[in-house]
């Protein structure tokens, strides 16, 4: 391509050398260091003057250094008198900090695309945000590119009997990636869902019955006001209908009125036979059989990992603990109906893979991990955006495995961060048959080769072809169609 350059950082070169290749040419020159105390130095060796530039940096275990080289290597090309600056991003730095997670949180992502528009840029290719509405953070266009045709290509033609799998998302905020999945590959899919079990300890039971006991109280008040102070008996009121709740047939609740109930002069409420016969009609609620409740599995988690019924359950000694009715107990047990910490704005998506890592390995707490779907002897896909930690990820594989008796487990993701000892554990999971990722993220060599299981798919033509489209102004439209 005329009047194009390539300038890889140091973040994947050996993406920008592929992707570099498929389009016929040569990385740009540019000479990236550092200095002593830590600064990073970028020098532009050759021309960029009326040039279509295109910088290609993608994350890396040193995230911060990575985005000041991109950031220093657009505002040189800009000083440059570059004609276009496009940033390809395969893996966007700080996408999981795209809301705010505390009342004095930071939008981190939001920051970063500030940033890179002072710096210069003009146009953003990037691949699978960690949440779309990401794009209007930027004052440029922004080409969110889909790893799914390439994830679901590699399904077809390396995966048996695939048609009878099950995509399947470890978490309530994965849905809408993996049902855009089976509906491409025309596969049924399921959700695993991972809640804290409340014990049922002595304490919250003795709220329970302090608040039963207000309820009571006015209706106690009323019975009690039927006499009139001289001790003659008051007019009996009209009758009153109680409310009550039944649930419908999709087990939501819903509140219709009880019977007619009268209040007799002595104080004691009384039905009439008409109220008795209204009672009898209404309170016949037909019994629903849900015919797929044998698709609804649950289990019990602990540190993370799936346990048999009869384990012992860690917050027995906690339950066993106070009996005795102690006001500092029952303050301590009001966090019983604490709700959980959300994301500001009601989204219950936003703990970090850190936070949750904690709370699925916090040996004082039971889980409760439900399984809806059928995966029995079936091929089972995990899809997620990305892999940082492997806690939920071996919790989901050993429910589908153990629970629902699946017959493979794939775990697939776009980018595989493999913090810590992320892959390593993976690996050991017998519960894991293979794992799928793409090389958006730097994997470092030696843990790709002691990885067996480990699958990378190249993204390099999807990111070239995005190039040539972007440059010669064609749609990229087709990049997101899926071929066999």
């Amino acid at each position: 391509m005329r009047n194009t350059l390539i300038f890889a950082g140091s973040s994947c070169p050996s993406l920008a050398g592929k992707i570099c290749e498929n389009l016929g040419m040569q990385p740009a020159d540019a000479e990236l260091s550092q200095f002593s105390n830590g600064e990073t130095s970028v020098r532009i060796l050759t021309s960029v003057r009326e040039k279509d530039v295109f910088v290609v940096q993608s994350g890396s275990p040193k995230i911060n250094d990575t985005i000041m080289e991109l950031l220093i290597m657009i505002s040189a090309c800009k000083g440059g008198s570059a004609n276009k600056i496009t940033a390809v991003l395969p893996y966007f730095p700080y996408s999981r900090q795209s809301k705010k997670k505390s009342h004095r949180g930071a939008i981190t992502a939001r920051m970063l695309a500030n940033l890179l528009g002072v710096a210069g840029v003009k146009h953003v290719v990037t691949v699978d945000l960690h949440a779309s509405q990401m794009q209007g953070f930027f004052k440029c266009p922004v080409d969110n590119l889909h790893a799914e045709p390439l994830i679901a290509r590699w399904i077809r033609h390396n995966v048996p009997n695939w048609r009878e799998a099950v995509v399947v998302s470890k978490n309530a905020g994965g849905t809408k990636r993996v049902t855009s999945l089976a509906d491409a590959l025309k596969l049924n899919f399921g959700i695993v869902t991972t809640d804290r079990k409340r014990g049922s300890n002595m304490t919250a039971s003795m709220i329970m019955n302090h608040l039963d006991g207000i309820e009571k109280q006015p209706l106690l008040e009323n019975m009690s006001s039927s006499h009139t102070p001289n001790g003659a008996p008051s007019t009996p009121s009209r009758p009153s209908r109680v409310p009550h709740t039944i649930a419908d047939a999709q087990g939501s609740p819903r509140r219709v009125n009880g019977p007619s109930v009268h209040t007799s002069f002595n104080g004691q409420a009384s039905s009439s036979p008409g109220a008795i016969e209204e009672l009898d009609e209404e309170t016949d609620v037909p019994e629903y059989n849900d015919r797929r409740a044998h698709e609804v599995t649950h289990g019990r988690l602990v540190q993370g990992h799936i346990v048999p019924d009869d384990f012992p359950s860690p917050t027995t000694s906690n339950a066993d603990a106070s009996v005795e009715e102690d006001p500092m107990a029952m303050s301590h047990a009001s966090s019983f109906f604490a709700s959980q910490p959300h994301a500001l704005g009601g989204s219950g998506d936003a703990a970090s893979s850190d936070e949750e890592e904690e709370i699925l390995k916090n040996p004082r707490i039971e889980h409760m991990i439900t399984l809806v779907g059928d995966v029995k002897n079936r091929p089972v896909f995990i899809v997620d955006d990305m892999i940082d930690k492997p806690g939920s990820w071996i919790a989901a594989a050993e429910t589908v495995v153990k629970r629902g008796f699946a017959k493979k487990v794939y775990c697939i993701a776009t980018h595989g961060v493999f913090g810590a000892d992320c892959l390593e554990q993976l690996q050991a999971c017998d519960c894991i048959d293979a794992i799928v990722v793409t090389n958006s993220y730097p994997i470092r060599e030696d843990k790709a080769r002691n990885a067996s299981k480990l699958v990378v798919l190249d993204l390099s033509f999807l990111l070239a072809e995005a190039i040539r489209r972007n440059h010669y102004g064609e749609s990229i439209s087709p990049l997101f169609q899926h071929t066999d």
